[in-house]
């Protein structure tokens, strides 16, 4: 799939959560490989920040971006919504120190971003795949968040509360098509017992009963709660009657374990890449939340790029056959043996090394190693199997190399071994002059790299 990004620019405007301020929020379009930046405009210097799990600052009710001494505040929903719509680049401009409110929940960025419309950019999206199992806990809360392997981006989420009402509630996203219309509708919820704290704490000075969900479980004084309505400007309740305290029903029955998993959803934005894989949450929050989004950051950082997913059992794109048709190699100098992925811009191929490579021979017989000039002539193979399956006729054509780079080999190959390639384009060809940066991988474990031009050349 292609990266994406809003084909037009769209602005909120509301109440901020925590300031009370009234807030103007901008999103706008942004060149591939952008990711999400978030732009203060109400700054003289206008300071950008990247939305990346490692800007984390605080996340007290909330998720919190900072860079120095400029933080971002309450972002979760609108990343959420960016995220979850399938939208890799966007630069926000706010002109406070959080996102407004809107109405507790992401739907009017949903409505919002379908009517500005999406577009697809010319790079391929950059999955985050998950291969193994990952996992992150906090012993005092009873948190647990589980990142499984899966073919799709997946959540499931238990909520537990000490309260009558929502003691124990779950939710689960199983397609991500389906955000808008059972996840997004889901606002945030407060109990009216954490209100007073929240309000010493500067925290909900924009809270109302139009931008949350209000539990009153737990009886107080009437002159308690007439207080904490006086400061929040809503009309009294009676301190007998327990319950929702909103005139608005309910969305969904479980509408607050919905919101949470809204919640993740943000808070996984924040890895800077769409994941594959099954999220299996336990009582999540904020905190959790940016603990497993920081542990994916680190993998991100340690892999330049994800070793590719082989399955042996899948039909390959080219086979050895159709192989030979494009290239002029033969035995003993044709390194590819199958093709089993390629799209527009990158390409992977596959070679099983046989205790019968005739190199053995001599490199060497006592301890049979790979030269490492064939593992990079095998990535120029790969590469080269790309940019002909561009031309017409391409059984006309032959590459050669023109320049090799920055080349390195961190492991040995030995018989036994399956090496897979992956050899993507680093620029667009032009004139038949082809770049490309190739790795070789066994596993999870890069072998050998390579940066390498070569020329596209008609056969006499």
């Amino acid at each position: 799939m292609k990266q994406r990004t809003l084909q037009n620019s769209f602005t909120l405007q509301g109440i901020g959560l925590h300031s009370g301020l009234d807030i103007v929020v901008t999103f706008n379009p942004a060149p591939v490989d952008y990711g999400y930046k978030i732009r203060r405009v109400d700054l003289d210097e206008q300071p950008v920040m990247d939305a990346l799990a490692e800007n984390v600052v605080n996340t007290q009710r909330g998720t919190v971006l900072g860079k120095g001494d400029v933080t971002v505040s309450t972002v979760e929903h609108a990343l959420s919504t960016l995220y979850a719509l399938g939208i890799d680049n966007c630069l926000i401009d706010v002109n406070a120190s959080e996102f407004p409110i809107l109405d507790g929940s992401a739907i009017e960025y949903v409505r919002s971003i379908r009517e500005a419309g999406i577009v697809e950019q010319e790079k391929d999206k950059d999955y985050y795949i998950v291969r193994k199992k990952m996992e992150v806990s906090d012993p005092v809360t009873g948190s647990k968040l589980t990142l499984l392997p899966d073919d799709a981006f997946c959540i499931n989420s238990f909520i537990e509360f000490d309260s009558q009402y929502i003691p124990n509630q779950s939710a689960s996203m199983d397609v991500v098509t389906d955000f808008g219309t059972e996840i997004a509708p889901s606002r945030t919820f407060v109990f009216v017992r954490e209100i007073e704290q929240l309000m010493k704490a500067g925290l909900i000075r924009g809270g109302n009963l139009d931008n949350a969900i209000v539990i009153y479980e737990k009886k107080l004084s009437q002159k308690e709660l007439d207080n904490i309505a006086d400061e929040l400007k809503v009309p009294h309740h009676n301190a007998e009657e327990l319950g929702y305290l909103n005139h608005r029903k309910l969305a969904f029955p479980n509408e607050p374990a919905r919101h949470k998993l809204l919640d993740i959803i943000g808070d996984m934005s924040l890895i800077g890449k769409p994941i594959k894989g099954r999220l299996i949450a336990h009582k999540p929050g904020h905190m959790i939340n940016n603990q497993l989004a920081r542990l994916i950051r680190k993998d991100v950082k340690l892999n330049e790029v994800q070793p590719p997913v082989y399955d042996m059992g899948a039909e390959p794109v080219m086979d050895n056959i159709r192989i030979r048709e494009l290239l002029p190699h033969r035995y003993p100098f044709l390194m590819v043996d199958k093709i089993i992925q390629m799209t527009d811009n990158f390409i992977v191929g596959v070679k099983n090394i046989t205790t019968n490579e005739p190199y053995f021979m001599g490199h060497f017989p006592q301890e049979p190693v790979m030269p490492g000039v064939l593992q990079v002539e095998a990535m120029a193979q790969t590469g080269g199997l790309l940019v002909l399956a561009k031309l017409d006729q391409p059984e006309r054509y032959s590459t050669y190399f023109l320049k090799i780079d920055n080349v390195k080999f961190r492991h040995k190959v030995v018989p036994g071994d399956t090496l897979i390639f992956r050899v993507e384009l680093t620029s667009e060809m032009r004139r038949g002059i082809a770049t490309m940066r190739g790795l070789a991988f066994i596993g999870d474990k890069v072998v050998s790299e390579a940066d390498f031009t070569a020329q596209i050349i008609k056969n006499k």
